[in-house]
C-alpha cells in the first residue's frame, strides 16, 4: 500500500514539475496537473452525465413500481435493482469521478506540505519550494484560509484573496451541480430527483468547508476541476442532451389540430350591418 501511495505522489510531482518547467509559477503547474487528471478520469466523466439522464428516464417506471409495492418495501428494492441491471444504469455512477479523484486530493495535500520528499530532486519547482516562491495572484498556495485568517484577520487586505478562492470553489460546485440536476416536476414525487437537489445543496458547502481549512493549492485545484468539468459536462450535454431531456432539451411546438379550430366561416360569411338594419325593423 505504501508502494502505491509512494507512487502517486511520484507521479504527481513530475507533473507539477513538468508544468513548472514549462511556466514558472506554481499556480498554473496546479492547473495544469488539474486539466491532467481531469482528462484522465473524463471516461468516468461521460458514465456520470448519462448515468444520470439514464435515472431519469426510469423514473416513470420506478414510480409505478412504488405504487404497486407500496406495502413491500423488500420486493419492491428487488424490482429497483432488477430495473437498474435491466437498463445498465448504476446509483453509483454519480459519484464515481469525485470518489476517484479523492486519493489525488490526499496526495497533493502532502505535496503541497512536505514538496521535499515528492518532487524530483532536479526539479526546479523544489528549488522554488525551498525559496519560499510557491505563490500564486499573491497567495501562498501552501497556506490554508483558515491559517491566513488566523495570523493577518478577517478584515485584512492580504485575506480577501484566499477568502475569494473558497468562495470561487463553492461557486463553480453549485455551477457544476445544478447542470447534473433533473428538472424539477411539481405535479410528481420525484424521491431521487429531491435526493438529488439536497446533494446539490450540501457538497458545494462541504467543499467550502474543506477548502477553507486545507492548503490554498488544493483550493485551486478544487476550483479549475469545477470549472473543467463543468466544460465537459456542457460538450457532453450538447452531444447526448441534457439529463432528464431524451430528445437533448429540444421540445417540439405541437400545432393545434385544424377540426379544434374555431370555425369562423359563419361569422364572416354574414354581411356586416345585417344586425342593423334588424333593429330598424324591429322598431318600425
Amino acid at each position: 500500500m505504501s508502494e502505491v501511495w509512494n507512487g502517486l505522489l511520484a507521479i504527481l510531482g513530475n507533473i507539477l514539475s513538468f508544468f513548472y518547467d514549462l511556466v514558472p509559477n506554481y499556480g498554473f503547474a496546479i492547473i495544469g496537473l488539474t486539466i491532467v487528471v481531469n482528462l484522465l478520469v473524463f471516461p468516468l466523466t461521460l458514465k456520470q452525465v448519462r448515468s444520470t439522464r439514464a435515472m431519469q428516464e426510469i423514473q416513470p417506471e420506478m414510480e409505478r413500481i412504488r405504487r404497486e409495492l407500496k406495502g413491500d418495501q423488500e420486493a419492491m428494492n428487488q424490482k429497483v435493482m432488477a430495473l437498474y441491471r435491466e437498463r445498465g444504469v448504476s446509483p453509483f455512477g454519480c459519484v464515481l469521478p469525485l470518489l476517484v479523484q479523492m486519493p489525488v486530493w490526499f496526495a497533493l495535500f502532502r505535496v503541497l506540505r512536505d514538496p521535499a520528499n515528492s518532487l524530483p530532486s532536479d526539479s526546479s519547482l523544489l528549488v522554488a519550494a525551498s525559496e519560499g516562491a510557491l505563490r500564486f495572484l499573491t497567495m501562498d498556495l501552501d497556506l490554508a484560509p483558515s491559517e491566513v485568517v488566523s495570523t493577518q484577520g478577517l478584515f485584512a487586505l492580504d485575506t480577501v484573496p484566499y477568502l475569494l478562492l473558497v468562495g470561487f470553489v463553492i461557486l463553480t460546485g453549485f455551477m457544476q451541480q445544478k447542470l447534473l440536476s433533473p428538472p424539477r416536476q411539481s405535479n410528481v414525487s420525484n424521491p431521487q430527483a429531491e435526493a438529488v437537489q439536497r446533494m446539490t445543496k450540501i457538497l458545494p458547502l462541504m467543499f467550502g468547508v474543506i477548502s477553507y481549512i486545507w492548503p490554498s493549492g488544493l483550493n485551486l485545484y478544487f476550483a479549475t476541476s469545477n470549472v473543467f468539468r463543468t466544460g465537459q459536462q456542457l460538450l457532453i450535454f450538447k452531444i447526448d442532451g441534457r439529463p432528464g431531456t431524451p430528445d437533448g432539451g429540444k421540445t417540439a411546438t405541437k400545432e393545434p389540430d385544424d377540426g379544434n379550430k374555431p370555425d369562423n366561416s359563419q361569422k364572416s360569411s354574414r354581411p356586416q350591418g345585417s344586425s342593423k338594419k334588424q333593429r330598424r325593423r324591429r322598431r318600425r
